[in-house]
């Protein structure tokens, strides 16, 4: 059984550590009412704020900048007043009924917390549960389509990362040889700084 954690960290090379803090991730939760996928948060300690392969974003709950605790509130409050219904075909691709929900919410203790998001459009999040799996992922696509998961956010990542359709219809993007790592500026002054894992083999 594959260890996607262990691979995914096999991918992107040693993580740098530059912000894990284990208060920062306490306030979070508090605030969310909930504790966040412990995969998750050791991938975001390692790696964020990054933005991989050119495409997928993390944000990190210590920084200033690209803070992931302001980017759940404010895209939460986005997503709802969205139309996100209006995207809904049926039972599918209903994050109500994959998620065993009554109603969604965002941003709550019951409801889907985004977690990382594409230049693409694409939004990821966590829900208490997808298809009857704890802590599994919802995605909506570009397209709108909406998506769930039955799986580890490790897992949805190295998927994502070896060129399968996990950020919504059409949404594959793979790119052969080492994962590109943008490592974001944090402080006025910073400049991002780009790193490569080791070579894939891909």
């Amino acid at each position: 059984m594959t260890d996607y954690l262990q691979a995914v960290f096999a991918m992107l090379g040693p993580g740098e550590g530059r912000f894990a803090d284990a208060a920062a991730w306490h306030r979070l939760e508090e605030d969310l009412g909930r504790k966040l996928p412990s995969d998750y948060k050791r991938i975001v300690d390692a790696y964020a704020p990054v933005q991989i392969n050119g495409h997928l974003f993390l944000a990190h709950p210590a920084t200033g900048r690209f803070n992931l605790g302001e980017d759940i509130r404010s895209t939460s409050a986005t997503w709802a007043q969205s139309a996100w219904q209006s995207y809904v075909t049926g039972p599918d691709d209903d994050p109500r009924v994959f998620c065993d929900l009554s109603h969604l919410t965002f941003g709550t203790a019951q409801g889907l917390v985004p977690l990382a998001a594409t230049d693409q459009g694409a939004a990821i999040f966590g829900a208490p549960q997808v298809h009857g799996f704890t802590d599994g992922v919802v995605v909506q696509g570009s397209e709108g389509d909406w998506a769930g998961h039955a799986m580890t956010f490790a897992e949805w990542l190295y998927r994502y990362l070896t060129g399968e359709e996990m950020a919504g219809w059409d949404s594959t993007v793979f790119y052969p040889g080492p994962v590109l790592l943008e490592y974001l500026p944090v402080e006025p002054g910073q400049r991002a700084r780009v790193a490569h894992g080791p070579e894939r083999g891909m």
